[in-house]
Parts: C-alpha cells; structure tokens; sequence
C-alpha cells in the first residue's frame, strides 16, 4: 500500500483576506470545487487514501466537507491547532496520527508527479527527508532556494531569498520518516524550513527529487489564476506523468 499523505491545511490565507475571512484557503473554489479537492483526487489516482488533514484555521469548515472521507474512497482524519504551530509544529502536534514514513503535502500546491517513482526513490535513498525539486524552467513566480549537490543531495535551503544561484524550487511535496519528529519541541510554533531542514541538510539527510512536472500554488491571487487556466487544460486526476 502507497504511503499515507499528511496535507499542512491550517493556512491563513492572508493575501486573500476577502475571500478567506469565512473560507479556509484550502477551501478557496476553483471551478466549482475547492482547491483541496483537486489535490485529493490526484492522490486517489494514485491509490494514495490514507489522509491527514492538519488544520486549524476555520478547520471545522474542511471536516463538515469532507468528513470522513468515505464519498471519496478515501480514509481521511484530522489534526486541530488551537493556535498556529508553523509547518513544524503543525506535524508535531499531529504526531499520534503519523505512520513511520508518509508525504507531507502543502494544501496550497498542487503538484502533478507519479507518487510511486517518488515513494520507491525515497526507500532507496532511505535518508530522514527526501524534497522534490523543480527547476522553474517553466517560470512558477517562487524564487528558486535549493542546492543540489552532483549525489543529489540537499546542500543549501533559502526560502525566499532569491539567490540567483540556486538551482531549484522547492515543489511543496516532501517524504519524511517519522522520526524527524524527535527534533522538535511539543505545542510551539515551529517552522520546517527555517529551523528544521537546515539540521537534516547539514547532516546530509535530505536528498532532492528532481521533476520535470511544475507545480501551482495559490499563493496569490495571480497563481491561483494560473491554476485555474491549468484546470480548464485538462483533468488532473489522469495526469500520470513520469518524473
């Protein structure tokens, strides 16, 4: 059985205020159907129904939708934050509901990869984290921020610096095993980029997948415009591209 998806579904939603102040950002409709949504079917496509939904903000509105997941075929549970905890501390907190290996998906990027070359590289690379990379050749507006060395190691993380000299974007889709856990304090907010992957980088934990496939967000309105136009171009859900 594929390995269970941890979706980070707790966002704000700050930049888009007007839409978010009832509507959780996951939530935010494309076509019809929430951006969440889209992701799930995907990871359905590739048999992928073992969920966790760490949620916080209006967390509540995500459950009532989709509940247990059964119209879906899907297992899905839920991980509440009382406060925010930060990507780090949002997995933390779900900590009781993790499996010794799984994804970890941010639910605000849809990526398109074939999961299981993803999830067979990771078991034989066997290191703590493993990053799925893109390259912005098709240019996705987030600013490169990793280094690969010539193994296909993780060497240098930068969220949002911009140097001109890395080589590749982050894609918003991880393989971790559970024991990164152990490095983090319990109920703080604690961040994945900033004071966790720098730890595993420097003791060469973290290896990169690189994809040709690139990845929409909707961090801004403009890229969930972009997504929108990727929808309407065909259905993601048979999207089996390889890696």
């Amino acid at each position: 059985m594929p390995m269970q998806a941890v979706i980070l579904a707790g966002g704000l939603g700050t930049r888009f205020r007007q839409l978010t102040l009832e509507t959780p950002k996951p939530m935010i409709p494309v076509m019809g159907k929430p951006y969440l949504e889209y992701q799930l079917q995907y990871l359905k496509s590739y048999n992928i129904t073992d969920i966790l939904l760490c949620v916080g903000y209006l967390g509540k509105t995500i459950q009532s939708y989709f509940g247990d997941g059964k119209p879906w075929d899907m297992k899905i549970t839920y991980s509440f934050e009382e406060k925010p905890l930060g990507t780090g501390g949002a997995l933390k907190n779900a900590g009781k509901h993790l499996e010794n290996c799984f994804y970890l998906i941010y639910g605000d990027s849809f990526l398109p990869i074939n999961y299981s070359s993803f999830e067979n590289h990771f078991f034989e690379v066997d290191k703590t984290l493993l990053m799925v990379l893109y390259n912005n050749r098709e240019e996705t507006s987030v600013p490169n921020n990793v280094f690969l060395d010539n193994k296909r190691m993780v060497t240098q993380y930068e969220k949002e610096t911009g140097n001109s000299m890395l080589q590749y974007v982050d894609a918003g889709v991880l393989a971790l095993k559970k024991e990164i856990l152990d490095s983090m304090p319990l109920e703080k907010e604690v961040s994945l980029e900033q004071e966790i992957f720098p730890n595993y980088i420097a003791r060469q934990e973290c290896a990169g997948f690189v994809t040709r496939e690139r990845f929409y967000d909707i961090g801004t309105p403009e890229r969930l415009k972009s997504f929108e136009t990727y929808i309407q171009e065909g259905s993601p859900q048979t999207l089996r591209t390889q890696s």
